[in-house]
Protein backbone atom coordinates (compact mmCIF):
# COMPACT_ATOMS: atom_id res chain seq x y z
CA UNK A 1 0.00 0.00 0.00
CA UNK A 2 1.45 3.44 -0.87
CA UNK A 3 2.88 5.35 2.08
CA UNK A 4 0.41 8.26 1.76
CA UNK A 5 -2.61 5.94 1.73
CA UNK A 6 -1.31 4.06 4.75
CA UNK A 7 -0.80 7.31 6.68
CA UNK A 8 -4.29 8.54 5.82
CA UNK A 9 -5.88 5.29 6.92
CA UNK A 10 -4.09 5.50 10.27
CA UNK A 11 -5.15 9.13 10.55
CA UNK A 12 -8.78 8.07 10.05
CA UNK A 13 -8.69 6.71 13.62
CA UNK A 14 -6.61 9.44 15.23
CA UNK A 15 -8.53 11.83 17.53
CA UNK A 16 -5.76 14.43 17.18
CA UNK A 17 -5.84 14.44 13.38
CA UNK A 18 -9.62 14.37 13.48
CA UNK A 19 -9.71 17.61 15.47
CA UNK A 20 -7.25 19.26 13.07
CA UNK A 21 -9.07 18.21 9.89
CA UNK A 22 -12.51 19.13 11.19
CA UNK A 23 -11.08 22.47 12.28
CA UNK A 24 -10.28 23.54 8.70
CA UNK A 25 -13.18 25.73 7.50
CA UNK A 26 -12.59 24.55 3.93
CA UNK A 27 -12.97 20.87 4.88
CA UNK A 28 -16.77 21.07 4.76
CA UNK A 29 -16.66 22.15 1.11
CA UNK A 30 -14.56 19.13 0.20
CA UNK A 31 -16.63 16.73 2.31
CA UNK A 32 -19.73 17.81 0.39
CA UNK A 33 -18.31 16.03 -2.64
CA UNK A 34 -18.43 12.66 -0.87
CA UNK A 35 -21.22 13.08 1.72
CA UNK A 36 -24.82 13.92 0.78
CA UNK A 37 -25.41 16.07 3.87
CA UNK A 38 -25.99 15.79 7.59
CA UNK A 39 -29.78 15.31 7.76
CA UNK A 40 -32.34 12.74 6.64
CA UNK A 41 -33.86 15.44 4.45
CA UNK A 42 -30.54 15.68 2.61
CA UNK A 43 -30.44 11.89 2.23
CA UNK A 44 -33.97 11.79 0.78
CA UNK A 45 -33.09 14.63 -1.59
CA UNK A 46 -30.05 12.70 -2.82
CA UNK A 47 -32.17 9.57 -3.42
CA UNK A 48 -34.67 11.57 -5.46
CA UNK A 49 -31.92 13.14 -7.58
CA UNK A 50 -30.19 9.83 -8.24
CA UNK A 51 -33.48 8.05 -8.98
CA UNK A 52 -34.20 10.67 -11.64
CA UNK A 53 -31.08 9.43 -13.43
CA UNK A 54 -32.09 5.78 -13.14
CA UNK A 55 -29.71 5.05 -10.25
CA UNK A 56 -30.46 2.93 -7.19
CA UNK A 57 -29.12 3.89 -3.76
CA UNK A 58 -27.81 2.40 -0.55
CA UNK A 59 -27.82 4.88 2.35
CA UNK A 60 -25.21 4.86 5.11
CA UNK A 61 -25.97 6.82 8.29
CA UNK A 62 -22.39 7.64 9.19
CA UNK A 63 -21.02 6.42 12.50
CA UNK A 64 -18.51 3.81 13.65
CA UNK A 65 -16.42 2.68 16.61
CA UNK A 66 -19.34 3.18 19.00
CA UNK A 67 -18.30 2.30 22.55
CA UNK A 68 -21.48 3.37 24.29
CA UNK A 69 -24.67 1.29 24.32
CA UNK A 70 -26.89 4.36 24.38
CA UNK A 71 -25.20 5.76 21.28
CA UNK A 72 -25.58 2.40 19.51
CA UNK A 73 -29.30 2.46 20.34
CA UNK A 74 -29.57 6.01 18.98
CA UNK A 75 -27.99 4.95 15.69
CA UNK A 76 -30.34 1.97 15.48
CA UNK A 77 -33.31 4.27 16.02
CA UNK A 78 -32.02 6.68 13.38
CA UNK A 79 -31.96 3.84 10.84
CA UNK A 80 -35.48 2.76 11.78
CA UNK A 81 -36.67 6.34 11.32
CA UNK A 82 -34.82 6.60 8.00
CA UNK A 83 -36.57 3.50 6.70
CA UNK A 84 -39.93 4.92 7.78
CA UNK A 85 -39.13 8.14 5.92
CA UNK A 86 -38.14 6.22 2.78
CA UNK A 87 -41.38 4.26 2.88
CA UNK A 88 -43.43 7.41 3.43
CA UNK A 89 -41.76 9.02 0.41
CA UNK A 90 -42.26 5.87 -1.71
CA UNK A 91 -38.53 5.44 -2.29
CA UNK A 92 -37.95 1.90 -1.06
CA UNK A 93 -38.07 0.46 -4.58
CA UNK A 94 -34.91 2.46 -5.23
CA UNK A 95 -33.16 2.72 -1.86
CA UNK A 96 -31.89 0.31 0.78
CA UNK A 97 -29.57 0.95 3.75
CA UNK A 98 -26.01 -0.05 4.59
CA UNK A 99 -25.07 -0.57 8.23
CA UNK A 100 -21.73 -0.75 10.04
CA UNK A 101 -21.93 -3.08 13.00
CA UNK A 102 -19.30 -1.02 14.82
CA UNK A 103 -21.89 1.76 14.89
CA UNK A 104 -24.35 -0.63 16.55
CA UNK A 105 -22.06 -1.55 19.44
CA UNK A 106 -20.05 -4.47 18.04
CA UNK A 107 -16.85 -3.27 19.73
CA UNK A 108 -18.32 -3.06 23.23
CA UNK A 109 -16.58 -5.43 25.66
CA UNK A 110 -18.31 -8.75 26.34
CA UNK A 111 -21.76 -7.83 24.98
CA UNK A 112 -20.74 -6.18 21.70
CA UNK A 113 -21.69 -8.92 19.24
CA UNK A 114 -24.99 -9.65 20.97
CA UNK A 115 -25.89 -5.95 21.10
CA UNK A 116 -24.94 -5.38 17.46
CA UNK A 117 -27.06 -8.37 16.43
CA UNK A 118 -30.08 -7.11 18.36
CA UNK A 119 -29.76 -3.62 16.89
CA UNK A 120 -29.22 -4.95 13.37
CA UNK A 121 -32.26 -7.21 13.75
CA UNK A 122 -34.42 -4.19 14.62
CA UNK A 123 -33.18 -2.42 11.48
CA UNK A 124 -33.90 -5.50 9.34
CA UNK A 125 -37.42 -5.71 10.78
CA UNK A 126 -38.00 -2.07 9.82
CA UNK A 127 -36.54 -2.66 6.35
CA UNK A 128 -38.85 -5.62 5.72
CA UNK A 129 -41.85 -3.56 6.82
CA UNK A 130 -40.73 -0.80 4.45
CA UNK A 131 -40.23 -3.20 1.56
CA UNK A 132 -36.48 -2.88 1.14
CA UNK A 133 -33.20 -4.51 2.17
CA UNK A 134 -30.14 -4.06 4.37
CA UNK A 135 -26.47 -4.63 3.58
CA UNK A 136 -24.07 -5.15 6.48
CA UNK A 137 -20.79 -3.34 5.79
CA UNK A 138 -17.46 -5.04 6.42
CA UNK A 139 -14.75 -3.32 8.41
CA UNK A 140 -11.18 -4.27 9.36
CA UNK A 141 -10.06 -7.90 9.46
CA UNK A 142 -10.46 -8.24 13.24
CA UNK A 143 -14.25 -7.94 12.88
CA UNK A 144 -14.84 -10.30 9.95
CA UNK A 145 -15.72 -13.50 11.80
CA UNK A 146 -18.07 -11.66 14.14
CA UNK A 147 -19.68 -9.79 11.23
CA UNK A 148 -20.25 -12.94 9.20
CA UNK A 149 -21.75 -14.71 12.22
CA UNK A 150 -24.20 -11.84 12.59
CA UNK A 151 -25.02 -11.83 8.87
CA UNK A 152 -25.75 -15.56 8.88
CA UNK A 153 -27.88 -15.21 12.01
CA UNK A 154 -29.89 -12.37 10.45
CA UNK A 155 -30.37 -14.40 7.28
CA UNK A 156 -32.29 -17.00 9.25
CA UNK A 157 -35.21 -14.55 9.30
CA UNK A 158 -34.15 -12.08 6.59
CA UNK A 159 -32.45 -14.05 3.79
CA UNK A 160 -32.04 -10.88 1.71
CA UNK A 161 -29.48 -9.35 4.11
CA UNK A 162 -26.40 -8.38 2.12
CA UNK A 163 -22.77 -8.95 3.12
CA UNK A 164 -19.53 -7.31 2.00
CA UNK A 165 -16.24 -9.02 1.14
CA UNK A 166 -12.86 -7.33 0.53
CA UNK A 167 -10.52 -8.62 -2.17
CA UNK A 168 -7.43 -7.28 -0.39
CA UNK A 169 -7.79 -9.95 2.30
CA UNK A 170 -6.19 -13.34 1.73
CA UNK A 171 -9.22 -15.21 3.08
CA UNK A 172 -11.76 -13.65 0.71
CA UNK A 173 -11.80 -16.19 -2.17
CA UNK A 174 -12.84 -18.88 0.29
CA UNK A 175 -15.45 -16.56 1.85
CA UNK A 176 -16.80 -15.94 -1.67
CA UNK A 177 -17.14 -19.67 -2.32
CA UNK A 178 -18.95 -20.22 0.96
CA UNK A 179 -21.34 -17.31 0.49
CA UNK A 180 -22.11 -17.59 -3.23
CA UNK A 181 -25.31 -19.58 -2.69
CA UNK A 182 -28.78 -18.83 -4.09
CA UNK A 183 -30.31 -15.66 -2.69
CA UNK A 184 -27.06 -14.44 -1.12
CA UNK A 185 -26.39 -10.76 -1.84
CA UNK A 186 -22.63 -10.07 -1.79
CA UNK A 187 -20.96 -6.71 -2.34
CA UNK A 188 -17.36 -7.13 -3.52
CA UNK A 189 -14.98 -4.27 -2.70
CA UNK A 190 -11.21 -3.93 -2.79
CA UNK A 191 -11.00 -2.82 0.86
CA UNK A 192 -10.26 0.49 2.55
CA UNK A 193 -8.52 -0.37 5.82
CA UNK A 194 -4.85 -0.53 6.77
CA UNK A 195 -4.23 -4.27 7.14
CA UNK A 196 -1.08 -6.22 8.14
CA UNK A 197 0.68 -8.28 5.42
CA UNK A 198 -0.06 -11.57 7.15
CA UNK A 199 -3.78 -11.16 6.36
CA UNK A 200 -3.84 -8.94 3.27
CA UNK A 201 -2.21 -8.44 -0.11
CA UNK A 202 0.37 -5.67 0.09
CA UNK A 203 0.61 -4.87 -3.64
CA UNK A 204 -2.15 -3.17 -5.59
CA UNK A 205 -1.66 -5.57 -8.51
CA UNK A 206 -2.35 -8.50 -6.18
CA UNK A 207 -5.48 -6.83 -4.79
CA UNK A 208 -6.71 -6.27 -8.36
CA UNK A 209 -5.97 -9.86 -9.38
CA UNK A 210 -7.83 -11.10 -6.30
CA UNK A 211 -10.78 -8.83 -7.15
CA UNK A 212 -11.08 -10.34 -10.63
CA UNK A 213 -10.81 -13.84 -9.19
CA UNK A 214 -13.48 -13.16 -6.56
CA UNK A 215 -15.78 -11.57 -9.16
CA UNK A 216 -15.49 -14.77 -11.21
CA UNK A 217 -16.40 -16.87 -8.18
CA UNK A 218 -19.45 -14.75 -7.42
CA UNK A 219 -20.66 -14.57 -11.01
CA UNK A 220 -20.48 -18.34 -11.44
CA UNK A 221 -22.09 -18.95 -8.04
CA UNK A 222 -25.73 -18.89 -7.13
CA UNK A 223 -25.87 -15.54 -5.34
CA UNK A 224 -26.42 -11.95 -6.41
CA UNK A 225 -23.06 -10.20 -7.01
CA UNK A 226 -22.76 -6.49 -6.30
CA UNK A 227 -19.59 -5.27 -8.01
CA UNK A 228 -18.41 -2.23 -6.05
CA UNK A 229 -15.55 -0.55 -7.89
CA UNK A 230 -14.70 2.63 -9.78
CA UNK A 231 -11.80 0.93 -11.55
CA UNK A 232 -12.66 0.61 -15.28
CA UNK A 233 -10.58 -2.58 -15.51
CA UNK A 234 -12.56 -4.24 -12.72
CA UNK A 235 -15.84 -3.22 -14.33
CA UNK A 236 -14.76 -4.68 -17.67
CA UNK A 237 -13.57 -7.89 -15.96
CA UNK A 238 -16.85 -8.23 -14.05
CA UNK A 239 -18.84 -7.64 -17.22
CA UNK A 240 -16.93 -10.41 -18.99
CA UNK A 241 -17.43 -12.72 -16.01
CA UNK A 242 -21.17 -11.99 -16.04
CA UNK A 243 -21.46 -12.78 -19.74
CA UNK A 244 -19.37 -15.91 -19.30
CA UNK A 245 -21.71 -17.05 -16.54
CA UNK A 246 -24.78 -16.33 -18.66
CA UNK A 247 -26.00 -13.52 -16.42
CA UNK A 248 -28.20 -10.78 -17.86
CA UNK A 249 -28.26 -7.16 -16.58
CA UNK A 250 -30.33 -7.12 -13.39
CA UNK A 251 -28.92 -10.47 -12.24
CA UNK A 252 -26.00 -8.52 -10.73
CA UNK A 253 -25.29 -4.85 -10.17
CA UNK A 254 -22.53 -2.29 -10.11
CA UNK A 255 -22.01 -0.07 -7.08
CA UNK A 256 -20.09 3.19 -6.81
CA UNK A 257 -19.60 5.85 -4.18
CA UNK A 258 -21.51 9.11 -4.10
CA UNK A 259 -19.55 11.85 -5.83
CA UNK A 260 -17.04 9.60 -7.58
CA UNK A 261 -17.18 8.84 -11.34
CA UNK A 262 -20.71 10.18 -11.60
CA UNK A 263 -20.60 10.25 -15.40
CA UNK A 264 -19.74 6.54 -15.46
CA UNK A 265 -22.58 5.78 -13.05
CA UNK A 266 -25.05 7.39 -15.42
CA UNK A 267 -23.49 5.86 -18.53
CA UNK A 268 -23.84 2.34 -17.14
CA UNK A 269 -27.46 3.03 -16.16
CA UNK A 270 -28.23 4.35 -19.65
CA UNK A 271 -26.99 1.15 -21.31
CA UNK A 272 -29.28 -0.95 -19.12
CA UNK A 273 -27.05 -1.96 -16.21
CA UNK A 274 -28.31 -1.76 -12.64
CA UNK A 275 -26.17 0.75 -10.76
CA UNK A 276 -26.42 1.49 -7.05
CA UNK A 277 -24.78 4.56 -5.47
CA UNK A 278 -23.45 4.33 -1.91
CA UNK A 279 -24.70 7.55 -0.30
CA UNK A 280 -23.35 8.45 3.16
CA UNK A 281 -24.94 11.15 5.29
CA UNK A 282 -24.75 12.40 8.85
CA UNK A 283 -22.48 14.40 11.12
CA UNK A 284 -19.92 11.68 11.89
CA UNK A 285 -18.21 11.88 8.50
CA UNK A 286 -14.51 12.05 9.46
CA UNK A 287 -13.50 8.35 9.22
CA UNK A 288 -15.38 7.86 5.95
CA UNK A 289 -13.87 11.03 4.47
CA UNK A 290 -10.29 10.04 5.33
CA UNK A 291 -10.72 6.60 3.75
CA UNK A 292 -11.94 8.24 0.54
CA UNK A 293 -8.81 10.41 0.49
CA UNK A 294 -6.66 7.33 1.04
CA UNK A 295 -8.20 5.40 -1.85
CA UNK A 296 -7.28 7.73 -4.69
CA UNK A 297 -4.45 10.29 -5.07
CA UNK A 298 -6.85 12.46 -7.08
CA UNK A 299 -8.98 12.87 -3.97
CA UNK A 300 -5.98 14.10 -1.97
CA UNK A 301 -5.08 16.55 -4.74
CA UNK A 302 -8.68 17.80 -4.74
CA UNK A 303 -8.50 18.41 -0.99
CA UNK A 304 -5.13 20.19 -1.18
CA UNK A 305 -6.30 22.46 -4.02
CA UNK A 306 -9.28 23.45 -1.87
CA UNK A 307 -6.99 24.23 1.09
CA UNK A 308 -4.69 26.35 -1.05
CA UNK A 309 -7.59 28.21 -2.57
CA UNK A 310 -9.49 28.96 0.65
Amino acid sequence: MPVLSSLLLRASRSPQVRRAVIGFPVTRRVVDRFVAGESMEAAVRAVRELRADGLHVTLDHLGEDTLDAAQATAIRDAYVELLTVLRRNQLTDWAEVSVKLSALGQALPDVGEKLALENARAICEAAEAAGTTVTIDMEDHTTIDSTLRIVLELRQDYPWVGAVLQSMLLRTPQDCRELAYPGSRIRLVKGAYAEPPEVAHARKSDVDAAYRHCADILMTGGGYPMIASHDPRMIVAASRAARGAGRAPGEYEYQMLYGIRTDEQRRLARVGERVRVYVPFGTDWYGYFMRRLAERPANVAFFLRALIGR
